[in-house]
């Protein structure tokens, strides 16, 4: 295990940094997706209810491997077909893509959960003085919201770490696929496979730890 680490640790730190990127990217993204269908998930109107309820369902219905196949070779494939011969996603963009849209579909149900904790007292109070349904969501809810949201929102970050493991049937150079190439250069799978999950375990239980660390400062703040 020592050999491995000593010939193949830049490629192992690269491709967790990969992983990390590939993860705070697509996060970034799901948070806006999350925040965009949470809200239609909660609107009275219902053409938003119906699109933001497609949405959730329709994309935490479809296995992320067969999300990832499909925006990066069906895409292209069909762009392709419309004449624009030059198209092409890499692996990169089409990671960001697929992991984007899975997490957001889950972030959309944490937005949606978060508001809907909130009296709705809140609201009505809101909109006895005055204010518009948008500027009382935005001032009023959604920042008594996001309290409940923070572990929820980190534990999704922990989850879309470890789906970037499937990515790597894309060819996406993160942790997985370096393991995979390393083993085939070493043979030595136990070991290599022993170190990847080291290091995915170091990661995701310092996050997890970060978590309950927040959520006690946030149960603290909120004089549970």
């Amino acid at each position: 295990m020592g050999d491995i680490i000593r010939v193949y640790w830049t490629l192992l730190l690269r491709s967790l940094g990969q992983t990390m990127l590939l993860t705070l990217l697509s996060l970034f993204f799901a948070f806006f997706i999350g925040l965009l269908f949470g809200l239609m998930n909660v609107s009275r109107n219902r053409v938003l209810n119906f699109f933001g309820t497609v949405y959730v369902d329709g994309i935490r219905g479809v296995p992320l491997i067969v999300l990832a196949f499909f925006i990066y070779f069906g895409i292209p494939t069909a762009v392709q077909a419309a004449g624009f011969s030059d198209f092409r996603l890499s692996a990169l963009a089409a990671g960001i893509i697929a992991l984007s849209m899975n997490a957001g579909a889950y972030m959309a149900e944490i937005f949606r959960a978060g508001i809907l904790s909130v009296d709705k007292g809140q609201m009505e109070a809101a909109r006895s003085l005055g204010l518009p349904y948008g500027i009382s969501m935005r001032k009023v809810i959604l920042p008594q919201a996001i309290r409940t949201m923070v572990p929820p929102i980190i534990s999704q970050f922990i989850i879309s770490l470890k789906d970037t493991s499937i990515l790597s049937v894309i060819g996406f150079p993160e942790l997985t696929k370096a393991g995979s190439i390393i083993v085939g250069n070493t043979f030595a799978a136990l070991e290599v496979w022993g170190i990847i999950g080291i290091m995915y375990m170091i990661v995701i239980v310092t996050l997890s730890r970060f978590a309950k660390k927040l959520e006690r400062r946030l149960n603290v703040s909120n004089g549970g």
